[in-house]
């Protein structure tokens, strides 16, 4: 499909249990915004806030004017629920008291 005829693009978002994949067509010069609302995810998840959120396309942050190109894949993504370096000390942390144990 050229891109006279519109640009597909994908819109994914992620949760805990499952994966939401939205497979759309847009007319040419669209941007991130126009595939989140034509995605129906805002309805679905109102959590998702278009005017604060993080959004991507192809793992790169991108903010929501951003012009889209033919199969772009826009990616919405959550707040973290913990501090990953903080998770990894605190195994790290457990493990050695684990080990002196033995």
């Amino acid at each position: 499909m050229s891109e006279e005829h519109g640009l597909r693009v994908e819109v994914v978002y992620a949760l805990p249990e499952k994966q939401e994949i939205v497979s759309l067509r847009l007319p040419p010069g669209s941007c991130l915004r126009a595939a989140l609302e034509a995605s129906g995810l805002l309805r679905k998840y109102p959590e998702i806030d278009p005017e604060n959120g993080k959004f991507g396309i192809f793992s790169k942050l991108a903010k929501v004017d951003a012009p889209l190109r033919d199969r772009d894949r826009v990616e919405i993504y959550r707040p973290l629920i913990a501090d990953p370096k903080q998770i990894r000390q605190q195994r790290a942390a457990e493990g050695k008291g684990l080990r002196k144990g033995n």
